[in-house]
């Protein structure tokens, strides 16, 4: 009997070390998805900004630049 036991705490132990690595590595997956989200807002907000910018020069010039020769030519 005592040796049943001991192949029970045996594998709970197991189990009780697999879940506990489990859990850290879920706390780093997330912690990473956290910086990801952070960044690719970050990059949402400027290229609104960008494009925001863009539109206001397009709208300034009157449209897109004419192609004119170079003074050189």
């Amino acid at each position: 009997m005592a040796e049943a036991d001991s192949s029970v705490e045996s594998r709970l132990d197991d189990l009780e070390i697999l879940t506990a690595h489990q859990a850290q590595t879920i706390d780093e997956l997330s912690e990473e998805l956290r910086k990801a989200y952070e960044a690719i807002r970050s990059m949402q907000l400027k290229m609104e900004h960008f494009a925001d910018r863009l539109g206001a020069v397009e709208d300034g010039s009157g449209g897109p630049p004419e192609a004119t020769k170079p003074p050189h030519y």
